[in-house]
Parts: C-alpha cells; sequence; structure tokens
C-alpha cells in the first residue's frame, strides 16, 4: 500500500509515498487525517496523509519512503477532511496550503500534541518585608497573585497557569521579581486531561419580550430536530441578541455539546468572555491572533477533546476541531473582518455555514446591519430570519439628525451646533461618543510654500502624520515609517502643514474645548498594548462625564452604558466611493456607531455633520432607516449585474514591474473560451486594469475581474482555465491569487 500526502506547498496536487515494510502492518500504517514527515526535494516537510492507494502512477523505483509516522491516530476527523477538500475546490487553493491555514503552527511543524506549560506555584505568603515603602504596585500585583491562587486551584496544588496569571492583570516582568523574593517558583509541566464538569447556570436567564421568544423557540426547534437550519438574528442595536445567544446555548451545553462563538475583533474577546463566564459555569476558551503558539495548540486540543465547552474566537476558530459542536454563533456577521485578504480568501460566515451543514447543527448569524449577501439569502429562503425590533427595557431607538455644516460655524473642524449639543449633554454628567474613522494626528503633510506632500515611497498612499510618543510619518498600508521633515524636501520652506484630522488631532481639539472634560481615545494606537482595552473600560467607567473619540473600532458590539450622544464629522463620505460596496459599508457603519447611544435607561441621540445633506442614500437611511436602504441597494446591484445576484472572481496580479503583470494577464485572457462562448455561460470578463492602489510595498498590484450569473458555470471555467494559467511563461515570478467572492475591486 501507498499514500498519498498533502504538503503545504503552491502545487495544485497531492504527491505519492512509500511506505517501509516495518509500518506496513494495520495498526502501524499511517492513518488518513494523520500527519508524516516526508522529503520533498531538498528539504523534509511534514504532510497529511489524505489517501490510502495500491499502485501509482510514477513507477516504484521513482517513489520516495516517507521519513517518519508523526501520529498514531488521526488528528483530523472525516469532517475537517471534507471541509478542507471543500475549501481547496470552492477557493480554487492547494490542498496543502488548505492544511497549512487551517492547522495551528506547531502542529504544521511536526510538534507533539502535548506541550509542556509554563506554571507559577505560590511557596509563602508575602509579609511587608517583602516590598519597600515605594513597591505599591508590586504589592497589589502580587495581592493579585495569591486573590487567584486561593480561587483558582489546579490539580489540589498552589499552582497557577502563566498566561491565566498575566490575563488577570499581573505584569510578567514582576514574576521574576516574586521569583527571586521566594514567593512563587517557576515549572513546566504537561496538563492531564480531566473531564470537563456538566455545565450549570450561574446566573439566571432574563425575562425575554415577545420577538425574543419567537426567536428562541424558532433555534430550539432546530436544535431538537437535530437538523442544520441558517438563522439571520435581525436585531436592531441593543435589542438583545446577546441574550438570545445566551439562551439558545443553554440545551447545548446542558446536552453536553460545544458552542462556538465568532466575533469580528481581539478587543470584543475579553468583554464577550465576560458575558458567558457569568451566565454559564462552564470551560470558556478565547482563541485568536494574539495568543502564543503553545497557547493556540493546547486550545486546538481542548476543542478536539472536548475540553472547551464555549468557544469564543476571530474568523481563523472556524477551522478548529470539535468533539461535539452544537451550535455556532456568528456576531456581528456583516463586519468585513471575517473575510480573509490573503493566503487563503474564504469568508468565516460562508464556511460557518458550510460547517453547520455538515455537522447538522443550526447557524445564527446575528446583526444590526445584515449584509446584502444575507438578505439574499434571506429572500432565496436560504436562511430563516428572525428579527427584534425593540430596544432591551424598551429603550427607544436614538433618533439620527443631520447638521448642516455649510450654514455653520467652525471650530477645529466640527460644526457649531454639534459643539453645543456635545456641551449640553456633558452638563448633564453623561458622555459623548466622537465617529473619526481615521486614526493618526493628520492624513497629510502639505508644504504651503510649493505643494508637496510627504508620500508613501512604497505606496500611492499619503503618508500619516503622528505627533506621539514622537512626530512621525507613517504609512498605514506598509508600515514604513520616519523622522518628520523640519523643512520641505523640494523648496527647504519651514511652511509643512499637516492637513486633515486624524483621531489623535481631534482629541487635542477637544481638550482646547473641553478643558475641564476627559478625552479618551479609542484606535489602534492606544489598544495595541496587552490589557489596553480593559483600561479604557475603566476609565470611561470611572469618569461618567467624559468624550470617547474613536475609529470604527468602537461600533463592534461595545457597550458604553453613559453615552447618551453620537457625534459623526463627515461619516457620510463613504457615499461617494467608486466602489460599488462602500454605500452598504458605509450604512453599516453609521448604523453601527450609532447604536452605541442611549442603550441604558438614558435615550440618546445621533448627530451627522454634513456637507451634503441632501444625498438620497443618506437621507434613506435617516429617514427609513437600514432595511429600506439596503433594499434600495439590492434593487440596484440586481439591476446592475452585481453580487449577490451575481458571482464574482477576482485574479489578483503582484509584481515588481507592472509590465509583466498586464502581460500575464494578457496571456491567462487568451487562454479563456471566445467571448460568444462565455456569453452562452453567463460569463462576463472584465479588461486587464491595475488596482485601486497600483503600487503597494514596493509591488505593483493589478487584477481581472470575471463575474458569473451561475456559480457552478462559473466555477466549471475556473477548474479547466486557472491551472493553465499559472503554468503560463509569463507566470514566472509574479505573485498569482484568485479571490473568490471579493469584497471589492475599486
Amino acid at each position: 500500500m501507498l499514500i498519498q500526502v498533502a504538503l503545504p506547498v503552491p502545487l495544485y496536487r497531492v504527491f505519492d509515498y512509500l511506505v517501509p515494510e516495518i509500518w506496513q502492518t494495520a495498526e502501524l500504517f499511517p492513518k488518513i487525517g494523520s500527519r508524516v514527515l516526508v522529503s520533498f526535494g531538498r528539504q523534509k516537510l511534514v504532510g497529511i496523509v489524505v489517501n490510502h492507494i495500491e499502485t501509482s502512477e510514477i513507477s516504484q523505483n521513482k517513489l520516495k519512503e516517507i521519513v517518519e509516522i508523526l501520529d498514531n491516530q488521526a488528528i483530523l476527523d472525516d469532517n475537517l477532511l471534507k471541509l478542507a477538500h471543500w475549501l481547496s475546490h470552492y477557493y480554487h487553493y492547494p490542498l496543502g496550503d488548505v492544511f497549512a491555514v487551517m492547522l495551528p503552527t506547531l502542529i504544521r511543524q511536526g510538534k507533539a500534541f502535548e506541550q509542556p506549560q509554563d506554571f507559577w506555584r505560590v511557596l509563602r505568603k508575602a509579609d511587608d518585608n517583602d516590598f519597600s515603602k515605594s513597591a505599591k504596585q508590586q504589592k497589589q500585583q502580587f495581592s493579585l497573585i495569591e486573590l487567584y491562587n486561593e480561587f483558582n486551584l489546579f490539580n489540589n496544588q498552589h499552582e497557577i497557569l502563566e498566561s491565566q496569571l498575566l490575563a488577570q492583570g499581573v505584569k510578567k516582568s514582576y514574576l521574576q521579581k516574586f521569583a527571586e523574593k521566594g514567593l512563587i517558583e517557576h515549572f513546566s509541566a504537561i496538563v492531564s486531561e480531566q473531564p470537563p464538569k456538566p455545565v450549570t447556570l450561574k446566573q439566571d436567564n432574563l425575562l425575554l419580550n415577545d420577538e425574543q421568544n419567537i426567536a428562541i423557540q424558532q433555534i430550539f426547534q432546530a436544535i431538537d430536530e437535530k437538523k442544520y437550519q441558517g438563522f439571520l438574528l435581525n436585531g436592531i442595536t441593543g435589542s438583545g441578541k446577546t441574550e438570545v445567544y445566551l439562551q439558545a446555548m443553554q440545551p447545548v451545553l446542558q446536552n453536553n455539546q460545544q458552542v462556538l462563538i465568532l466575533v469580528p475583533e481581539i478587543g470584543l474577546t475579553p468583554q464577550t468572555e465576560q458575558r458567558f463566564s457569568e451566565r454559564f459555569s462552564a470551560n470558556v476558551l478565547m482563541l485568536h491572533s494574539g495568543l502564543t503558539d503553545t497557547v493556540r495548540l493546547n486550545g486546538w486540543q481542548a476543542c478536539r477533546t472536548g475540553q472547551a465547552q464555549i468557544i469564543i474566537g476571530t474568523r481563523s476558530s472556524i477551522f478548529y476541531p470539535f468533539a461535539n459542536l452544537g451550535l455556532i454563533i456568528i456576531d456581528e456577521s456583516h463586519d468585513q473582518s471575517y473575510k480573509q485578504q490573503d493566503t487563503l480568501r474564504y469568508h468565516a460566515s460562508d464556511v460557518a455555514l458550510y460547517r453547520g451543514m455538515t455537522a447538522k447543527i443550526p447557524v445564527i448569524l446575528g446583526t444590526a446591519t445584515p449584509s446584502l449577501e444575507s438578505l439574499h439569502l434571506v429572500n432565496q429562503q436560504k436562511l430563516k430570519e428572525l428579527t427584534l425590533t425593540k430596544r432591551a427595557g424598551n429603550a427607544n431607538t436614538a433618533p439620527i439628525q443631520l447638521i448642516d455644516a455649510r450654514q455653520q460655524k467652525w471650530q477645529h473642524g466640527l460644526a457649531e451646533n454639534l459643539i453645543n449639543a456635545m456641551r449640553q449633554t456633558l452638563e448633564k454628567d453623561e458622555q459623548v461618543l466622537v465617529f473619526l474613522n481615521r486614526r493618526g494626528y493628520a492624513p497629510i503633510l502639505l508644504c504651503d510654500a510649493c505643494g508637496w506632500q510627504a508620500d508613501c515611497p512604497r505606496c500611492d498612499a499619503h503618508l500619516t502624520v503622528h505627533l506621539s510618543p514622537v512626530p512621525v510619518l507613517k504609512c498605514h498600508h506598509c508600515d514604513w515609517q520616519s523622522f518628520m521633515p523640519k523643512t520641505c524636501p523640494d523648496c527647504g520652506s519651514t511652511n509643512l502643514d499637516p492637513v486633515g484630522m486624524g483621531t489623535a488631532r481631534l482629541t487635542e481639539s477637544l481638550a482646547e474645548i473641553f478643558a475641564d472634560v476627559p478625552i479618551i481615545q479609542i484606535d489602534r494606537d492606544t489598544t495595541k498594548r496587552k490589557d489596553s482595552w480593559q483600561k479604557i473600560y475603566q476609565q470611561i467607567s470611572a469618569n461618567p462625564k467624559a468624550i470617547l473619540v474613536g475609529t470604527q473600532m468602537v461600533a463592534k458590539g461595545h457597550h458604553f452604558p453613559n453615552v447618551t450622544l453620537v457625534a459623526m464629522p463627515n461619516a457620510d463620505r463613504g457615499f461617494l466611493s467608486a466602489d460599488f460596496r462602500s454605500p452598504e459599508h458605509t450604512a453599516q457603519l453609521i448604523i453601527q456607531v450609532a447604536g452605541r447611544a442611549g442603550r441604558a435607561e438614558k435615550s440618546g441621540r445621533v448627530l451627522i455633520q454634513t456637507l451634503q445633506p441632501e444625498n438620497p442614500a443618506l437621507l434613506t437611511l435617516v429617514r427609513h432607516g437600514y432595511l429600506a436602504l439596503a433594499r434600495q441597494l439590492l434593487a440596484e446591484r440586481q439591476l446592475l449585474g452585481l453580487p449577490p445576484f451575481t458571482y464574482a472572481c477576482l485574479v489578483r496580479v503582484e509584481g515588481r514591474f507592472l509590465e509583466k503583470n498586464h502581460q500575464f494577464l494578457t496571456d491567462a485572457k487568451q487562454l479563456l473560451p471566445n467571448q460568444a462562448t462565455l456569453t452562452s455561460l453567463g460569463l462576463a470578463v472584465s479588461g486587464i486594469v491595475d488596482a485601486p492602489m497600483t503600487k503597494k510595498n514596493s509591488r505593483y498590484h493589478s487584477q481581472l475581474l470575471i463575474l458569473g450569473r451561475n456559480r457552478q458555470a462559473l466555477h466549471q471555467l475556473l477548474n479547466d482555465w486557472w491551472q493553465m494559467a499559472l503554468n503560463l511563461p509569463s507566470a514566472k515570478y509574479l505573485k498569482i491569487t484568485l479571490d473568490i467572492d471579493p469584497s471589492g475591486w475599486a
């Protein structure tokens, strides 16, 4: 018997290998779904066994033997293997590279599953002699360790997992100091698996309104019948979608099944974990890109063995193995971050629906602003819509008003009426959220003397001005940065002017207007450090009268109970973009940010400062709501033959020279069937164009778009054409990718 192995190489095939005679027994022969180490060229690679075969098209004397069997049993069950094959087929991506995306780093490297974990053992209690009078913070940090140790004994010993300990707020730098004092000691150990305890309720369920009850009953029916059903939980912000999630999970967890909850951002995982941990006595696992490789491997094992009962993670969590998955929840399902933008360009919502269908379990897509694709699936009866139109506690939805900035006096980029509304809100000891989707100090540095602009040397983009901690220019696309010049490099003038406004500049400007009010900046620059979100929440809670300045990060499910006014200067500019998806995304963002106002017992309001108050899309959104605009946009998409009424794939080419990109796309286009055949298949092919940002990170980007009315016809074309295109001589030295269901192309 021979085996076929999928290897992490960009080749659309699997490879045949011999199995040495010593392993040619039923007990030792490599199992399908297990890992093996093989020779490939001059290197050794870890691959996944995908098939057993009796003969090979390659003569036996040319076949290589496998080097080592890394697993006695399959690490990927039939469901995960089917998922990998489906991903490879649907996204036209090499099977070996699909496994590389699905598996944690240490598994791809061939490491053993049982990795030693780092622990700290408490040796003795601290006394006053252990800390100087000035070491107040050290004393507080060690009291956290003692408190955590008291309530979280591990294996009935005073042992604390390091990652858990740090998550409680103990600084890593202090651990070694405490060890030097003899208070704690470090050791490594392999954790033996313990069967998880039955899940119980720690808090009573909240009382549901009629709409929530109807939604819950529909979900319960699918759970009881043990069948797949996709649900679109379409609920306005603050309507209690999370409570529906919690109550839908209860019978699943009490039936010893697992629940997977996907969230769009790392910043939401601690908040979400707190909500679910408060309700259920269960093993809650968090998964995201900020974890170490060892922690991710341990999480992978915990999902696979059933140790993890509630799994909260970002998009890649959809690839994890599960012992007994019973429900998938996708929170903020409209969010663009669920679409992977490199390597395997999958959409987590689509993969979740596929997993739910194969596992015969319900999948809930929760959102206040459904994507047009989701609404289209509802119209096709492929998703069942559950609507929540009332806010929890009968709180009123915050009304949206427009401020015509053309007729106002301005101060620091804000209209006078907007500033007055903010002042009135603060006088009532309430909070204001100002939304500006542009981080940094200013988006452009301009010379007033000659018109020079600071541009990125590696991208077709302006450099953003950042003043903290030191004045620098940064590219938000390739991360290039330099110190800010004191004189213009073209004319030598010192009149360099930061033009425009980012969150840092707006924070500075608001501090001048409201000198006695805390201004809290919330963007990627202020939330990149560990525990930054926790500190921001503490700061917001400690200052009932405050102004929050944030980017789109604040739109994603955060709860600020004392925010009663949301101010949005220039939030409507996305309606003017050339990208056909931009009106949808702009409307979603406006509604999501608006939903932060008046979420508790206090009423709220939303003010949008605009220079185009007569914009039809904006007026429809403000007067009739998101769903009315969504229906209007769907009608326009159908008229123009755009997704979701057609299916798209985008050929992306990246290279050092633009003309070589064009040459490949020209050659590839010539391999396509003639126009009459394409038309008969319901397919249309665009001209060869450069990407909206042609130069990025010193590489040039070009693209070719194929649209089809029939998904099957499109994929059949790609099956035959894509391989031929990749084998073209002009494809050499280019990075060529296929993006199925792209999020945009303009």
